[in-house]
């Protein structure tokens, strides 16, 4: 049959022969609408395209767009952010136990909440705090908020600290820290350009002792030297070679 299968095409009419040949007592109950509505003989499918849109001069609606959702602490959470960048990545919790956890926050006494991580949303929560309920300006509420987060987090480095010292002083290991690992890693490195550096220069120092012990090319003064010392000892052994000519010429005269 070739690449394609045409069979289905043709079932009615193996069913037809079936029947004329007796093979069949009766024809099935889909032949009369097989007939009336044949399948398909197009191989390809057909391409589907998307009716142009009609273009008007009315503009769309926007009555069924979402309409956009602010919050008065999303400039707050901007300002601080972008501030202490570093803050996003801090991990936070986000679990909470009844998921109304926040009812029970009182702002009143201060960034920290029992039950709750101090992080940027405690600084936003305090400041908004400060800005309906103290009436104090968006600025000077963000310092106040801002002066508790920082010595929240320098006494958390303290008790770190301290809990390290103290670790230490019983017999405590622990690793290379990010200080250390950076020293590391600068040793490191200045120890493999100080190899290379070492290699290079022997390299050098080779290379000039060979072009010491080459012998050197003469200079053009001494070329010079040279050339006028070989014609002067020419000239010489010219002048000898004329005295002895002379010399054997009068021997046979006389």
């Amino acid at each position: 049959m070739g690449r394609y299968d045409f069979r289905p095409l043709r079932v009615r009419e193996t069913a037809k022969a079936l029947f004329d040949t007796k093979r069949n007592p009766r024809l099935p109950e889909w032949y009369k609408i097989i007939g009336d509505f044949p399948p398909t003989e197009t191989l390809a499918r057909p391409v589907q395209r998307a009716p142009k849109p009609v273009r008007t001069g009315k503009k769309p609606s926007r009555m069924f767009q979402p309409l956009p959702i602010r919050y008065k602490e999303d400039e707050l959470r901007t300002d601080f952010f972008g501030d202490h960048p570093w803050e996003l990545a801090r991990p936070r919790i986000i679990v909470e136990d009844s998921g109304n956890d926040a009812k029970n926050y009182d702002w009143s006494k201060g960034i920290v909440q029992p039950g709750k991580q101090v992080d940027g949303e405690s600084v936003v929560q305090r400041q908004m705090y400060l800005i309906k309920h103290e009436r104090l300006p968006k600025a000077a509420a963000y310092d106040k908020a801002r002066r508790e987060f920082y010595a929240y987090r320098h006494r958390q480095d303290l008790l770190r600290r301290i809990a390290r010292e103290e670790a230490l002083y019983v017999g405590a290991y622990f690793g290379a820290g990010p200080l250390e690992v950076g020293m590391q890693l600068e040793d490191k490195a200045f120890e493999g350009w100080k190899s290379w550096a070492e290699k290079r220069i022997e390299d050098e120092e080779a290379m000039r002792s060979q072009l010491m012990s080459a012998p050197q090319p003469p200079s053009d003064t001494e070329a010079v030297r040279l050339a006028e010392e070989e014609s002067v000892s020419e000239v010489e052994e010219v002048e000898e070679g004329v005295v002895q000519r002379s010399g054997e010429g009068a021997v046979q005269r006389s």
